[in-house]
């Protein structure tokens, strides 16, 4: 809130500013509400185990509260507001955890579901750099930077992206000398991580580097270049034509 001059009291707004603050809010609870409701039904679409585990889990949780505090109480009204509170904070989890692993399990193995996924759903500080490396084929390797040091992450097809990664990791290593540098797959193939295992296995990484010594490390990456491989904005739909993409691909190249 903007504050007058010679004062350190807020500013008021004026009428037609309260009116656009509250219309902004409205747009924002509407869009919130929309977006709960479409990853609703894409989660009960893709799994059908959803909706049950929902309810159950729902109900058995209120269940179980009413119950202690019917004990603890001695009353069979006051614990009905608890158990109700409790009932939901479960149906959200529930709902959270089920639409994240059906949000998975609809992007692997599809071109772009690695870089949406680091862009989109990355958690902890680090630095992202995306298809560093790639072909027209969109196999790609995207390269991240923090206090574990340099992750270079690939997707695509295995046999040309083992052949990406082993020459961006050593390019990597003329630049960064003695900084550890991992290098992944994400796959479903003997060796690759799940995609829905990337977070996890990013998190457990040891911390290296102090931050002062991550920041040195990104610019003197930054040498290397940015992004030179373009790829699909998110995961590609399934039933695209690959050749059509391919084709996309080389002319933005």
């Amino acid at each position: 809130m903007a504050k007058s001059a010679g004062s350190g009291k807020p500013a008021k707004l004026s009428g037609a500013e309260k009116k656009a603050a509250r219309v902004g809010k409205r747009a924002r609870r509407r869009e919130s509400i929309r977006n709960v409701r479409q990853a609703f039904t894409l989660t009960r679409q893709k799994d059908p185990k959803f909706v049950p585990y929902l309810v159950l889990f729902s109900v058995l949780a209120a269940a179980i509260v009413y119950v202690i505090a019917l004990l603890v109480s001695g009353s069979y009204y006051v614990p009905i507001p608890l158990a109700l509170v409790f009932g939901l904070v479960v149906g959200m989890f529930v709902f959270s955890r089920r639409a994240q692993r059906s949000m998975f399990a609809q992007a692997e193995g599809q071109a772009g579901a690695a870089g949406w996924m680091l862009q989109q759903q990355l958690r902890g500080d680090w630095r992202l750099t995306q298809a560093v490396a790639g072909t027209t084929q969109l196999d790609a390797v995207h390269r991240l930077v923090g206090r574990p040091g340099v992750v270079l992450v690939g997707e695509g097809a295995p046999h040309r992206v083992r052949g990406l990664l082993a020459q961006e990791k050593k390019r990597t290593a003329r630049v960064v000398g003695d900084t550890p540098i991992y290098d992944i797959t994400i796959g479903t193939d003997e060796g690759d991580l799940r995609l829905s295992k990337l977070n996890r296995y990013l998190l457990k990484l040891p911390a290296n580097l102090s931050k002062e010594q991550v920041g040195a490390l990104e610019k003197r990456l930054s040498a290397l270049g940015g992004a030179r491989a373009p790829l699909p904005q998110g995961p590609m739909p399934q039933g695209t034509k690959m050749r059509n993409v391919q084709r996309t691909v080389r002319r933005r190249s």
